[in-house]
């Protein structure tokens, strides 16, 4: 009887390991804004709602998410290694769908009075996108809809854009670049879809 229940045991913490990574993942189809809402209208619910809330468009927060981290709602950064087999932790604190650093979230979790807030949860993730452009836009002068610089400054930090740190990194100016041309791309595809 005791193998019996070990078993099922043991096939609930795989099943329950499944629905999570199923619920993590990213959805089938990037490159199509239309599909990726027929796919997963939560998401797209969400960032409506941080549109309405803090001006981001829609386009420019997915492009954003894109860029970070593909829409994997528990994306996390690579674990540095040691002589290739002693992990030393992970490359940075960020996590989630908007890859936001601990003190970061913080300041925004503080600041917007949302306690319970998570980085895993699109709803959170996406509203934290709009304070941040929102933040740009106030310290930076970046205009909401400017998914180039808007992402400069979410990759190099508000005080980093402010001294142009990203001129020394030509990688992440090609990467703000197609953040840049994402958002036009789904821009475009929502408007021929009908929903922009």
């Amino acid at each position: 009887m005791s193998r019996l229940i070990l078993l099922v045991l043991v096939a609930g913490v795989l099943a329950a390991c499944g629905n999570r990574s199923a619920q993590f993942s990213a959805p089938r189809n990037l490159e199509n804004a239309c599909a990726l809402e027929r796919e997963r209208p939560a998401y797209f619910a969400a960032m409506r709602a941080t549109e309405r809330r803090w001006g981001t468009p829609l386009p420019v927060q997915m492009a954003i998410i894109h860029a970070e981290s593909r829409f994997i709602g528990d994306a996390r950064t690579p674990v540095r290694w040691q002589l290739g087999v002693i992990p030393m932790g992970r490359q940075s604190s960020a996590l989630g769908y908007s890859q936001a650093l601990d003190g970061t979230w913080e300041e925004y979790v503080q600041e917007v009075g949302v306690r319970r807030a998570s980085r895993t949860n699109i709803r959170d993730a996406t509203d934290f996108v709009g304070w941040y452009t929102n933040k740009t836009l106030e310290r930076n002068g970046v205009p909401l809809h400017d998914a180039r610089n808007q992402y400069l400054a979410y990759h190099d930090g508000h005080a980093g854009f402010r001294r142009g740190t990203y001129n020394a990194k030509p990688w992440l100016i090609g990467v703000a670049d197609r953040v840049a041309s994402r958002a036009a791309m789904y821009d475009q595809q929502l408007r021929a879809c009908g929903r922009r």
